[in-house]
Order: C-alpha cells, then sequence, then structure tokens
C-alpha cells in the first residue's frame, strides 16, 4: 500500500490505524478480564472444599478417639499423608505461579504490589498479556514438563497411600480380598488429577504435553490453568478423605432399646398344619446373659437358648387371623438397667389355594421368555392343570413349578389354575413391549468425548440399561451431523450400526471443539414387526 502525499489523507488513514488498534485493545481486555474470573472462581472452590475437609476430618478425628474404633486408627495418617501431599504440590504451583508474575512484572525476584495493577476493577499482573515468558519458562526451559511430572508423581503418591492402608489393613476394617481390589481400582480411575497425555499427540505441530499446553499463551490464561490444576488436585484429596473416613463407620452407640422380634417358618398356614416360629429380642447383643431376657407369648414364658432366640409352637385349628402378644424383659449388661418392650404378630390360618409369580417382572415382555413359578398349597404338580390365555405357556419344571410364558401383542393375558381339589383360578398380568433401549457410543450417551476415544469407536450400540432379561436390540440406522467451528453442517445417512464409508470419513475428522448430532436413531428389539426410535445423542469433541 503507498503512503499518500495529501497531508489530510495521511492523517485520516493514521486515525484509522489508532482505532482499529484501539478496538483490539478493549477486546483484549475483556478477554483478558474473564481468564481472571476463571482463576477466582477455581480459587473459591479450591476453598470451598477446603473449609468441607476440615470439617470431615475433625469429625473422623474425633470419631477414632472412641476406643471402639481402635481399629480403624491407621486411616489417620493415611489421611494426614494424602493432605500433605496435595499441599506440597499447591506449594509448588504457587511457586511457580509466582515466578512467572514476578519474570512478566517487575523481575525482582519476588512478587510484591509493583507486579499488579487493576483492570475492570479486578487486582491483576502487569504481565497479563506476556507470551514470551510463558513460552520461554514452560516450554523451553522445561518447567512445563517438570509440572507434567509433578502431576503424575504426586497421583501416583496418593493411589500409593491409599492402597497400602487397605492392603495392611482392609481385611481388619472388615473388607474381603475382592471388595478391597475394587476400591484401589475404583480410586484410581475416578480422581479427577491427573494428565491427559492423549490429545496434544494429535496435534501435528505440538512437540510435548507443555508444548501444546503453554506456547504463546499469555500469563492471564495460563494463572487460571494451573489454578484448575490445583483444583482436581484438592478434589482429588476430598474423594480419598471421605473414602478413607467411610470405612470408619459411625461411632458404637448403646443399646437402649429392646423388642421381640418374630421369625415365622409360615405367615399363612393350611388348617391341620402346626405353625412354628422363632422369637427373639432386637438389637441382641451376645454380650447378653439368656438368663437376664425374659419373652412372653400370650402369657406363657419360653425358654431363651444361648443366641438370645425362643422356639415357639401351636396348634392351628381353624382359620382366619390370629394374633400372638408378646412382652420382652432385658437387663443391659452394661448399666444394669432394665428395659421392657412389647409388641404383637399377626398370622392367618386359610384353607388352600394357589399363586403364579413372575420370576422377574410383574409384566410379560414380547419377544422374550417370561420366566413364571406356579404354586399350589396341598395340590401336586402333577394333578395342577395350568393354561393360558393371550399368551402361550409350557412347563420347562413342572416338578418345581417352572414354566416359561411367550407373547406376540401387548394387552392383557391371564394363567389359569385348576385340578386337584383346586377351584379355577385366574391371575391378570399385563403384555409390553421390551422397554426401548439407549444408544451409545462406548459407555457415553453425549456430552465431551476426547478426539481419540470418539474416533475408536465403530458405530452405535443399543442398550438395555437394567432389563432383566437376556435380549438383545440392533440399531437399524441414524443420522450423522457433523459441525465444524465456522463451517456449514454435513449430513450422512447411515443405515445399520456399524459407521458406513461416508459417516467413517466424518468421524476422522474429528477435531477438538466439533460437534457431532446422531439424529433419528432407530433400533429394532425382539418382538418388532418395524424399527423403533430412540434418544439423539450429541458428543462436543475435546
Amino acid at each position: 500500500m503507498s503512503i499518500p502525499k495529501e497531508p489530510r489523507q495521511l492523517m485520516i488513514n493514521l486515525m484509522y490505524l489508532v482505532l482499529t488498534a484501539l478496538l483490539a485493545l478493549n477486546v483484549s481486555a475483556e478477554v483478558m478480564n474473564a481468564f481472571f474470573t476463571l482463576d477466582e472462581g477455581n480459587k473459591a472452590s479450591i476453598s470451598t472444599v477446603e473449609s468441607q475437609l476440615e470439617q470431615t476430618v475433625s469429625s473422623l478425628k474425633n470419631l477414632l478417639s472412641d476406643e471402639s474404633k481402635a481399629k480403624y486408627r491407621p486411616i489417620e495418617p493415611a489421611v494426614d499423608q494424602v493432605r500433605s501431599t496435595i499441599n506440597s504440590f499447591n506449594s509448588y504451583v504457587d511457586e511457580l505461579r509466582n515466578e512467572l508474575i514476578d519474570a512478566a512484572g517487575n523481575q525482582n525476584g519476588e512478587v510484591d504490589d509493583d507486579d499488579y495493577t487493576v483492570s475492570y476493577g479486578k487486582r491483576v499482573p502487569k504481565g497479563k498479556k506476556n507470551k514470551d515468558v510463558t513460552t520461554r519458562m514452560l516450554v523451553d526451559e522445561g518447567r512445563g514438563e517438570e509440572l507434567k511430572a509433578k502431576i503424575i508423581e504426586t497421583k501416583d503418591e496418593l493411589v500409593g497411600i491409599y492402597t497400602k492402608l487397605l492392603q495392611e489393613h482392609g481385611e481388619k476394617f472388615g473388607l474381603r480380598e475382592q471388595e478391597i481390589q475394587n476400591r484401589i481400582q475404583n480410586i484410581g480411575q475416578n480422581l479427577p488429577f491427573g494428565i491427559d497425555d492423549e490429545t496434544w499427540k494429535d496435534s501435528k505441530d505440538k512437540k510435548s504435553w507443555a508444548d501444546f499446553k503453554f506456547r504463546q499463551m499469555p500469563l492471564a490464561a495460563v494463572l487460571p490453568l494451573m489454578s484448575q490444576m490445583q483444583s482436581d488436585a484438592k478434589s482429588s484429596e476430598a474423594a480419598l478423605v471421605n473414602s478413607m473416613a467411610e470405612l470408619a463407620g459411625g461411632r458404637v452407640v448403646e443399646f437402649d432399646a429392646f423388642f421381640p422380634v418374630v421369625q415365622a417358618e409360615k405367615a399363612y398356614v393350611i388348617k391341620g398344619e402346626p405353625f412354628n416360629a422363632q422369637i427373639s429380642v432386637g438389637t441382641y447383643s451376645t454380650q447378653i446373659n439368656p438368663s437376664d431376657i425374659k419373652i412372653m407369648v400370650n402369657g406363657s414364658r419360653l425358654e431363651v437358648g444361648e443366641d438370645g432366640k425362643a422356639e415357639y409352637s401351636t396348634r392351628t385349628t381353624s382359620t382366619g387371623k390370629k394374633t400372638l402378644k408378646m412382652e420382652v424383659e432385658v437387663r443391659n449388661p452394661l448399666t444394669g438397667e432394665l428395659t421392657e418392650g412389647e409388641g404383637t404378630f399377626e398370622y392367618e390360618v386359610g384353607t388352600r389355594s394357589a399363586t403364579v409369580s413372575a420370576d422377574k417382572m410383574n409384566v410379560f415382555y414380547i419377544g422374550v421368555e417370561n420366566p413364571i413359578s406356579v404354586s399350589a398349597a396341598g395340590v401336586s404338580s402333577n394333578e395342577l392343570d395350568v393354561r393360558a390365555s393371550g399368551v402361550t405357556i409350557k412347563p420347562t419344571n413342572r416338578a418345581s413349578g417352572k414354566y416359561v410364558v411367550t407373547a406376540t401383542k401387548p394387552g392383557e393375558a391371564k394363567i389359569i389354575l385348576s385340578g386337584g381339589g383346586l377351584e379355577t383360578t385366574t391371575f391378570d398380568f399385563r403384555v409390553k413391549r421390551i422397554p426401548d433401549p439407549v444408544a451409545r457410543l462406548s459407555k457415553s450417551s453425549g456430552g465431551a468425548m476426547g478426539t481419540g476415544t470418539f474416533k475408536a469407536q465403530g458405530g452405535v450400540g443399543a442398550f438395555l440399561d437394567n432389563f432383566d432379561f437376556d435380549a438383545q436390540c440392533a440399531i437399524q440406522g441414524f443420522t450423522l451431523v457433523y459441525v465444524a467451528a465456522r463451517q456449514d453442517p454435513v449430513e450422512v445417512v447411515n443405515a445399520g450400526a456399524r459407521y458406513n464409508d461416508q459417516a467413517r470419513r466424518l468421524v476422522n475428522k474429528a477435531k477438538p471443539g466439533d460437534v457431532y448430532y446422531f439424529d433419528d436413531v432407530k433400533a429394532r428389539c425382539p418382538g418388532d414387526n418395524v424399527g423403533r426410535p430412540i434418544n439423539t445423542m450429541v458428543f462436543k469433541i475435546k
């Protein structure tokens, strides 16, 4: 562009450049202000978690001072180790933050008030826009990779403390070996603190994690990144402390009330059969001597055994509801106090009857085998006649009363019992389609997903969550919509569950910030004549 010779035109051009610069500075200041807002939010989150942690640790130490919790006392030094490890990490990050702030500002070797100014009402470092210092210290001089190593080392220490505690004391805490292993595995996988060492490798021009994170990043953007690492560390500390505190349970409470408990062989018996029951004292302790227990049933005292239970038996001579009136007296072996209690238990004496129960649910589902159990008190399985209306039924083990029901259309069904002197009895059931499956990529139905994880998926799966039957649904097809930043959406129709060539090409384009929509997802389940629409999924690539 040539420089105008006319002074007036030259002045206009200069004013245009100055205005453009001022606009750029204004936008930059707003962005910088947003970074510091994020940094303050992270610090507030850390403060909140720390406050909750102090309460938890204080309560735990108070709990472990009780002699009844002596076996759990190894938890206390483990908690102290976890807290010390996180404090050490956060102090390291604070020192690194201060070095960056000082180097970007006065460079006097000490962070002081001269390093700060006020912008948009916030006290912010003078060198907030400095990219050279962050690049030099964190990338070129290797401090960023040192930070990465510190994060990995700290997480390994946390998991190691928790692992050692459970391996050395888990059985003493009442945990089984498999539960110990599950807890160790889960805590390692679920801690929010760690390193994403995969995303930067997808970037062709980045040589390391630190290069990806910090190169040419202004100080204002680096500070909230570091406070987020500290926030994740504090959240991991809370997760570990809470998990260890749960192991100790609650404080032992002396029982101060006793009540009779009836454990009957049957709550409904046939006339002529005996009614048998065990009657014991609720909250019974092995420290109680049987002679300190008195149990009365309908005015008669029962003999109490060493386990605190008394046997009771009576003949049934008539039908209808029967009531047992029970009284109990217990002398507390700890205080010597005598505590009394009373209660009632009702049972019913009836004639022969029949029942049909679904083994898995109270409905029959189309397309699968629905197992049921059939019983009729006093009627031999060979004499019992089992029929169905609206569905098909066949025995799998007639002697045990096991049958399988299959259905072809929704509506109502009936199971009809007769024979062996039993009056014809009908049981009503509902017939339904299998519930809608859930579409997922791997284990996710939407949200943020890493580039590598997203590209590794071969297609969409349909999952019947919390469905007790052995049934599988198949994806018939879906529409994949790819939306890249500042580009028009690209749509592909995919038949079947697995990606076709066009869909695979769209998936392979995934990069951070892209959004993928899975619309018009259809699945076909056992018993379906045609496919059914199920949930839509939206993934944002991170």
